[in-house]
């Protein structure tokens, strides 16, 4: 029987045929068409069907008419792969929301036509209770579902989170792990991952517009809701509904459903209203003060009220009189706790009190509205009730600061437990545990974890800044990109130096280097290396700094000095024992000798490091190898890298699966295979798109415009050199800056015509 092709394989294949019409790469012919390289590889794939004007756009860059695939598309777009699983991270919506009917109308009316709508007004007034209710109530119309995310413009003691943290943060709950280094970059690629989605992004508590501007959707069906005490006049195409406080009548709703009475005294009632100020957060604070004093009337709570100076102090003091001591002990230390939001063990850390304690305690918190349940047993409280308790902190706890350093080292013993779960190249038998679950509970207390870290540089808890990176290293390799791991690990690095542990402060600035190297700042790289060098290290450490350096001085294009440097780490490794670290230098020295023109004496040292390594520790070796018989030995040559490759993919490392397949392209095209090379360049930047590994990026954009350019295909090589060329000057990068304009220059001596 033969196979009859989908209307989705029939559209791929037409994609497939326009790619090869192109003679561009994935990523010249995304840009050529004005679409981002992963939405191009998707769609060239089949992982998703392309919108209508993609396909059109494709057409255009190859100067074919789209019409005669029209009927292809409608079909594969009714027959098209499932949307994406739905999430919803919007908190639960308040069961006595009262009243906005007509600014609820209006903002779901704006999100219908225009996409997004930003929510601004004084706080308390109920903002982010309305995009809430606005979000559960258009659930429907966006079946990929809700993201949301608190940008912290006015939350006490913490900074505004920036645009860049955002857009990861994002980027994040979409499941791309290894976002863009630049803002411009990740913003790009957060509208592209939109513009396929029907997903509904709620941005609460914004400080300004620009803090937004880069959030924002773009083309699709994707709506954004802003929440903000500013009105965002410059944001264009956001138009903004401003809230007023609640009229009398929806006041007097919602009030005497928060107190569960129904109002009759219309004098008392109509003073707890202007003593509230039609503010939602009051009303409902006063209406359950209230219901915790069946014994009281109406007219006793605007008494109370009436005495107390200050709007928001009668309303919030009048909550705070119906605690007892822990529990109004409780809320002032949760006004100084660093963070987001926080579970019951933290609360419990935070004030030194049982689990069951803790729990009691916050549940007549939550019950007083002072504390909101995000879910089971999770909380957090809103900015004005927050500030309110820091405001009472200052003036009642005297010991709110050793209350913050038991939340911090709560914090530490958490992240280093759950990192000795997580398996990795530092830690040969992880802890007993589940490792997902892990990875989970970074990812829940990230923003947390963070606050924490800035809150112990903040008060001088030196033991916290200094170990916390550390326990996070498993956990940003695999997650979060590099920007913020650097300053975390800068800071730790002082920390301990202000301590005292040399041994670990050279081991934060190894880790220090090696980030700024994944991240191509290999001027950086080797400052922090050369830096931990200079300490008091042990043999270990000593050894993987050698290869480091050695790592940034040959990706810097110094062979020679690269050399050394995986010498004394080979002699380092041996004489401690230490086999894999051993292999690693040998394979390396290998690496620099093949770039040095002894192929001879690569293969010997690739042989040597095979010897002493099994598993992925082979995969360098063996492409050292593999390149080192590409002349001499095609056959060995060729079999030796798909053995690198096979260990990749066994042991799913998509870093070296792009690597492999690079270097199988440089060994094809050396034997003469350039269609079977360009193929396998392709692949490597395939997997290399979601990664967004920089240093690996630039050494492969090199190798592959030199098989571009040994086919023939003179524009291609052009258009990856420079994009070479524009990486090296970004990242201060002479050395690759020079080699690609020295073979730019030589493709463009072959065209003096111009023509290509």
């Amino acid at each position: 029987m033969f196979h009859v092709l989908s209307p989705q394989e029939r559209l791929v294949a037409q994609l497939a045929r326009i790619k090869e019409l192109s003679g561009l790469s994935l990523r010249a012919l995304a840009r050529e068409a004005g679409l981002s390289s992963s939405s191009l590889s998707r769609y060239l794939t089949g992982r998703l069907v392309p919108p209508w004007e993609a396909v059109i756009a494709l057409c255009r860059a190859v100067q074919r008419d789209p019409r005669p695939l029209r009927a292809i598309w409608v079909e594969a777009n009714k027959s098209g792969p499932a949307p994406p699983p739905r999430r919803n991270d919007v908190p639960a919506d308040l069961f006595d929301f009262t009243g906005r009917e007509a600014e609820s109308a209006l903002i779901e009316e704006l999100l219908r036509t225009t996409g997004s709508a930003a929510i601004d007004g004084m706080a308390g007034v109920g903002k982010t209770s309305l995009a809430v209710r606005v979000a559960h109530q258009l659930a429907n119309t966006y079946p990929d579902g809700g993201l949301y995310l608190d940008l912290h413009g006015f939350t006490p003691g913490q900074q505004p989170l920036e645009p860049h943290a955002a857009l990861a943060q994002l980027l994040g709950a979409l499941d791309i792990s290894h976002p863009p280094t630049s803002t411009s970059e990740r913003a790009a690629l957060w509208r592209s991952e939109l513009s396929r989605r029907r997903a509904l992004v709620l941005l609460d508590n914004a400080v300004d517009a620009e803090q937004v501007r880069p959030l924002l959707a773009g083309a699709g069906k994707s709506g954004v809701l802003i929440t903000s005490r500013n009105r965002l006049v410059s944001l264009d195409g956001v138009p903004p509904v401003s809230l007023e406080p609640l009229t009398d009548a929806q006041a007097a709703r919602l009030f005497g459903q928060a107190a569960g009475l129904t109002l009759t005294e219309e004098d008392a009632v109509s003073q707890v209203l202007r003593e509230c100020g039609g503010l939602p957060l009051a009303l409902r604070m006063a209406g359950a003060r209230l219901r915790h004093r069946p014994g009281w009337s109406v007219a006793v709570l605007a008494e109370r009220l009436r005495d107390t100076p200050g709007r928001f102090d009668s309303v919030f003091g009048m909550s705070l009189q119906q605690l007892d001591g822990a529990q109004r002990r409780m809320f002032r230390l949760l006004g100084v706790l660093p963070g987001d939001d926080f579970d019951i063990s933290t609360a419990a850390a935070l004030a030194n009190l049982s689990l069951d304690q803790a729990d009691t305690i916050l549940e007549e918190l939550v019950d007083a509205h002072l504390v909101q349940e995000l879910s089971p047993r999770r909380y957090r409280m809103h900015d004005l009730i927050r500030r309110y308790a820091s405001d009472i902190a200052a003036e009642e706890e005297p010991k709110a600061e050793i209350a913050v350093r038991r939340a911090l080292d709560h914090y530490l013993t958490q992240a280093i437990a759950h990192d000795q779960v997580l398996p990795s190249p530092h830690r040969p038998t992880p802890s007993p545990g589940d490792p997902n679950k892990a990875m989970a509970w970074f990812d829940l207390e990230y923003v947390n974890l963070v606050a924490c870290f800035d809150a112990s540089v903040r008060i001088g808890a030196d033991e916290v800044t200094a170990d916390l990176p550390q326990a996070m290293r498993v956990w940003f390799f695999r997650h979060r990109g590099t920007d913020e791991q650097a300053r975390l690990l800068a800071a730790a690095a002082q920390a301990a130096a202000r301590l005292g542990r040399d041994q670990q402060q050279a081991a934060l600035l190894a880790d220090l280097g090696f980030t700024h190297a994944a991240a191509g700042r290999l001027t950086q790289a080797l400052s922090a290396y050369e830096l931990a060098a200079h300490a008091e290290v042990d043999d270990n450490l000593a050894a993987t700094l050698a290869l480091r350096i050695g790592l940034a001085q040959r990706d810097l294009g110094d062979w020679k000095a690269a050399q050394t440097r995986f010498r004394q780490a080979g002699q380092l490794f041996e004489e401690l024992g230490h086999r894999p670290g051993q292999s690693q230098a040998l394979a390396f020295d290998g690496w620099v000798t093949l770039q040095l023109g002894g192929d001879n004496n690569a293969a010997e040292l690739a042989r040597a490091s095979l010897a002493l390594a099994d598993g992925p520790a082979q995969i360098t070796g063996l492409v050292t190898l593999g390149l080192a018989l590409a002349t001499t030995d095609p056959a060995t040559a060729k079999e030796t890298l798909q053995r690198a490759l096979l260990l990749a993919e066994q042991n799913n490392l998509q870093h070296n699966q792009a690597w492999c397949h690079n270097y199988l392209g440089v060994a094809l095209r050396i034997m003469g295979s350039t269609e079977l090379a360009l193929d396998h360049h392709r692949r490597a930047f395939e997997l290399l798109e979601p990664l967004h590994e920089v240093q690996l990026e630039m050494d492969c954009l090199h190798a592959y415009a030199e098989t571009c350019r040994v086919a023939g295909r003179d524009d291609e090589a052009l258009s990856l050199l420079d994009r070479a060329i524009d990486l090296s000057r970004e990242l201060g990068r002479p050395h690759d800056e020079e080699r690609a304009r020295a073979a730019r220059d030589a493709i463009v001596d072959r065209h003096p015509d111009g023509s290509f």
